[in-house]
């Protein structure tokens, strides 16, 4: 609990067993439940993760998004959900940055900015950088609101969550979130966090495919979002 408020945590995982156990040993101890939302792992991920007092749940249907949705639905309970990725490349022990502007009533939703952070040296790849510039730029460009990034460190008031009715189960969760967050209002500002490289092989920017697949999803959401808005009437 932080400062009276129930905080849940979702970390999703494929696997992961290499790094879950960092993970779970950095985040800080007033995090009330943590999920780790697996994605049908092949190694003993989610046996470390339950070892180590996480509940687990398994996004049946395949993808980050799925993963995600899968964990909040095990937080109905509590008053804001984080979200941090399982390999290791973000820092558990900084999540007081994203949760806190919430916690104080300031934010609804915060989004961990690796720009605006230190991001080591090739802990993000060329075409990483280039796609959260380019999301970012179109974002800018079709609702005039300026982020910095599309990282998946955040944090969100719950009832803000519920408000958004997030829908996608891939790789275009965390733009989904941030261009819903636009539609419905809601304070959302931006926190510099660091960034490493990550424990294990990358299945999304560590393969050509995954990376294809990645871009698709991210800007074909920003695209889609643009024209159901210039259209619906």
């Amino acid at each position: 609990m932080r400062n009276g408020k129930t905080i849940g945590l979702v970390i999703p995982t494929l696997n992961e067993a290499g790094a879950i156990g960092k993970v779970l040993a950095d985040v800080p101890e007033w995090v009330d439940t943590i999920i780790v939302a697996d994605n049908g792992s092949q190694d003993n991920t989610v046996e470390i993760a339950e070892s180590l007092d996480a509940r687990s749940v398994i996004g049946f249907t395949g993808g980050y998004g799925a993963a995600c949705l899968a964990g909040i639905a095990e937080l109905q309970d509590h008053d804001i959900i984080a979200f941090i990725d399982g390999d290791y490349s973000d820092y558990p022990e900084q999540m007081d940055r994203v949760v806190d502007p919430i916690v104080v009533g300031e934010q609804d939703m915060v989004i961990g900015s690796r720009r605006l952070g230190k991001a080591d040296s090739g802990s993000l790849t060329l075409p990483q950088r280039f796609g959260n510039l380019l999301a970012c730029f179109l974002i800018k460009r079709f609702w005039g609101v300026a982020y910095t990034d599309l990282g998946p460190f955040r944090a969100i008031e719950a009832k803000a969550l519920k408000q958004l009715n997030m829908q996608d189960k891939a790789f275009g969760w965390t733009v989904e979130m941030q261009l819903r967050a636009i539609q419905e209002g809601l304070r959302v500002t931006e926190v510099p966090v660091d960034y490493r490289a990550r424990i294990g092989h990358s299945k999304i920017s560590g393969t050509i495919k995954g990376t294809l697949l990645a871009g698709h999803a991210i800007l074909g959401t920003i695209f889609r979002t643009a024209y159901r808005e210039r259209f619906k009437k």
